[in-house]
């Protein structure tokens, strides 16, 4: 009787081994077919031309195309670098246009400040270039931007952007280019035009440069159209996620301010308001020579809130229908 409950025990042990094998193996068959991430990953089409400044391009040549491909994939999926794009433009877009439009620079050049800057005004390189447009202390001294131990003209939207245009339109009068010109403003022109010289090329884009370089002009590009189609390229943009457009109360500055956290007290804003959005002032004081003056930018109280507060939308054509 014993004998016979060890032989079943036995068989009953190898049964259930042998189903427990089965099952792992077909498990790990299982495991093999199905996805092992839960997100789909889809590469982004490429158009056979882009244009860009009312110039156009054929992007149907294997390493222009390539090189589009790879700016469009990396700003699709680099999803919230980019929404935060979305966000920032909504604000400094209306500041960037007129000026821009007044200079007679193709309005597609706001995408330049987008890759530049990530349209942060305080932005700084390792190279030391700031601001919005990311100017070197050399470029911006010499279109007329002022720099000290108080004031740094880099960080004034409006100052910053003015300088860019002085550059991008003796680039294009260099150049005959828009395009040309906007690699320049990466690679500078002297060393384009040793480049173009030296490579016999009659098109920057042609150019052998270093990888910086190389992707510039096509990461604007790729901002350009995805920001002409967000939602085809899975941006859901609603009014409520953009970030305010600033109204202000320009406020001229004649004589030397002493205490700037007091001035600012002084408008009904707090000194870290003041400094948000007058980054230009780089100290607690502010040295006004004889018959010199300055536009400091005090933020309306309604503009400072977004309760109850209805958001201006930059471009309706964002917003997800």
């Amino acid at each position: 009787m014993k004998k016979n409950a060890l032989y079943i025990l036995s068989f009953l042990a190898l049964t259930v081994s042998f189903i427990l094998f089965l099952s792992s193996q077909n498990s790990e068959k299982v495991s093999r077919s199905e996805p092992q991430v839960l997100a789909m990953v889809k590469s982004v089409d490429i158009p056979d031309e882009i244009e860009f400044a009312g110039e156009k391009m054929d992007v149907t040549r294997y390493d222009i195309h390539e090189r589009f491909d790879r700016e469009m994939n990396i700003f699709c999926y680099m999803h919230a670098s980019t929404m935060l794009l979305f966000k920032r433009a909504n604000r400094y877009f209306p500041m960037i246009e007129p000026i821009l439009k007044a200079n007679d620079i193709p309005d597609d050049f706001k995408y330049l400040a987008a890759i530049e800057s990530s349209l942060n005004p305080r932005a700084i390189s390792s190279a030391k270039a700031i601001g919005l447009w990311q100017l070197m202390p050399g470029t911006a001294s010499e279109k007329s931007l002022e720099i000290t131990d108080e004031v740094d003209e880099r960080y004034s939207v409006e100052k910053s952007t003015e300088a860019a245009c002085k550059y991008l339109r003796n680039a294009h009068r260099k150049y005959g280019s828009w395009i040309d010109a906007a690699v320049s403003y990466n690679a500078g022109m002297g060393r384009i035009s040793n480049e173009l010289s030296n490579q016999q090329s009659s098109s920057v884009v042609d150019l052998w440069l270093n990888e910086e370089s190389s992707r510039y002009f096509f990461r604007m590009a790729a901002i350009k159209l995805i920001f002409e189609a967000p939602l085809k390229y899975g941006f859901v943009i609603t009014p409520e996620t953009l970030y305010k457009q600033i109204d202000f109360k320009d406020v001229v500055v004649t004589n030397t301010v002493t205490d700037l956290a007091q001035f600012a007290k002084d408008q009904g804003v707090s000194y870290a308001d003041l400094k948000e959005f007058n980054s230009w002032l780089r100290d607690r004081k502010l040295t006004v020579k004889q018959g010199k003056s300055y536009t400091v930018k005090i933020p309306t109280p309604e503009s400072l809130s977004y309760k109850d507060h209805k958001i201006r939308v930059y471009n309706e054509k964002w917003l997800a229908q």
